[in-house]
Formats: structure tokens, sequence, C-alpha cells
């Protein structure tokens, strides 16, 4: 892995951040927030980017190429959509992560720490305030992902139940 030292916030780095659709709802200081928590991490074919039961507090952004997500050794799904996420898991719930997740050709990440937002001042209540709206924003991105994947689960289940339900029948002969 190559990684980048964090991010400047300066104009150009907003502008590309703007281009991720996960992030067009945010504000240019927020905005500005992540790109001081943010690092690029750069992978090989095949190099673990996270790997299952670790408890790290990235939240990675996919800037080019794919990853692939595996639990136990078997593919759950691929992402292959610039500016989604992946990673997000871990940090609603605090508990290990809960697959490996693997580059599939060379990959651009924009990694960002989420546990840097607890060493920001929150003296005034204008700070506090703008800490908050950060940590909701991040939060209401992880909510729209995780209801995007559920749907999509709930899809997959439906198809496999009907395909076990025709698989039970011919073993009955019917």
């Amino acid at each position: 892995m190559l990684e980048s030292k964090y991010l400047k916030d300066n104009i150009q780095n907003i502008q590309k951040l703007m281009s991720i659709p996960a992030l067009k709802h945010f504000e240019t200081r927020n905005l500005a927030k992540i790109l001081r928590l943010s690092k690029i991490r750069e992978y090989d074919d095949g190099e673990v980017i996270i790997k299952e039961g670790d408890v790290d507090p990235w939240l990675y952004f996919l800037l080019t190429g794919r990853v692939i997500i595996k639990k136990r050794g078997i593919e759950i799904t691929q992402i292959n959509s610039i500016g989604e996420i992946f990673g997000e898991m871990r940090i609603i719930d605090d508990e290990g992560r809960s697959a490996d997740v693997y580059a599939d050709g060379h990959t651009i990440c924009l990694a960002v720490n989420t546990s840097a937002h607890k060493h920001y001042p929150s003296g005034t209540s204008t700070d506090k305030e703008e800490t908050l709206d950060f940590i909701l924003l991040l939060y209401r991105i992880f909510a729209e992902y995780m209801s995007a994947r559920l749907r999509l689960t709930n899809t997959e289940l439906i198809k496999a139940k009907m395909e076990a339900g025709k698989l039970r029948k011919k073993l009955q002969g019917k």
C-alpha cells in the first residue's frame, strides 16, 4: 500500500470531493474537515485493504479500481462505482471488521480517519455544533448506503429462496 500524508483543505481538493456522489450534500467547511482527516491510499491487485476482525477507524471511498468483499473466503460482493463507501459498518457498530476487502486490480481510495473528529476543539458551542453537524452528515451517508445495500440484499435473498424452492420441488420429483 502506498499512502499519502493527510490531505490539505485547498479549493482543488474540495472540488474533487464534491464530485463524489456521497459527499455532494456536504458544505465546503465540512469537506475541508474531511480532507484534513483523509489520506489517499493505493493498493495493488489482491492486496488486503480491510482484514476481518480488525478494529481500525478508517472509512473508505473508492476513487478508482474495484474491491472485492469476502467473508470466510466467500465473495459477498464487488464494489466498482466511483465514490462508493466501504468500511462503514465498523464505524457504526464499533465491532471488529465484518469482512475482508481486497483490491481487484490497481485501486485507489480516499481513507478517512473517523476517530480524528474527537480531536477537534469542542470549547465553544459553535465548535460543538460544527463537530455534531459533521458527525451527523457522516451518519446520513452511512444510512443511505446501508439502506441501498439492505434493499439489494433483500432482492438477492428473495431470488435465492425462490431458486431453493424450485430445487426442492425438483428433488421431491414434482
